[in-house]
């Protein structure tokens, strides 16, 4: 399987294949609406508005896998992110990431790209803290760790990064941009 194979539902219920962002630079991210890393959203639009017209695009996929911090419906959360962030990228239905019910686009992107740590600083020692209560052997599993996790897929459909939720934004975008 390859990127372009995956698909993922709409809000409205419409499947979207992935084969409609073929030749586009791709960012897939779980997201949540009341999460500490919530603000990357503004990041992500962003992004969007910088490079949309070269070709880059956004995939976003809320999830309450993680501390039940993206309770509301489809709409409230389209809602949420419109008022507070602008956003202007499409979300998708809400679904899970991880476990039995993960859609088979995040098995597609976790088999791609595993997880290599949450890299330095506060919050990365936070988030390894955290983790280690929940999952003692999260470090040597693909699992998506939290909210706001990141994969850039490149104009090929390769896998090409992952990044955690305490990366930077600027890193992010400087991997973009230089797909682009």
């Amino acid at each position: 399987m390859k990127f372009y194979d995956q698909s993922v539902t709409a809000v409205d219920g419409r499947e979207i294949s992935m084969k409609e962002y073929e030749g586009k630079v791709v960012l897939v991210v779980n997201t949540a609406t009341g999460c500490g890393f919530t603000p990357h959203y503004k990041d992500i639009e962003a992004m969007y508005e910088k490079y949309h017209d070269r070709g880059f695009e956004v995939i976003d996929v809320p999830c309450n896998q993680f501390a039940g911090q993206t309770p509301g419906t489809d709409d409230e959360i389209h809602e949420f992110c419109t008022l507070n962030y602008n956003t202007q990228f499409p979300q998708m239905k809400k679904a899970d990431v991880n476990g039995e019910n993960a859609i088979p686009l995040f098995k597609f992107l976790k088999g791609e790209k595993g997880f290599e740590g949450f890299g330095k600083g506060p919050k990365a020692l936070a988030m390894g803290a955290m983790l280690s209560k929940i999952d003692k052997d999260y470090k040597n599993n693909s699992e998506i760790k939290w909210n706001f996790t990141k994969f850039v897929v490149d104009r090929s459909g390769n896998v090409v990064a992952r990044f955690e939720p305490t990366a930077k934004m600027a890193d992010v975008d400087s991997c973009v941009a230089g797909l682009l």
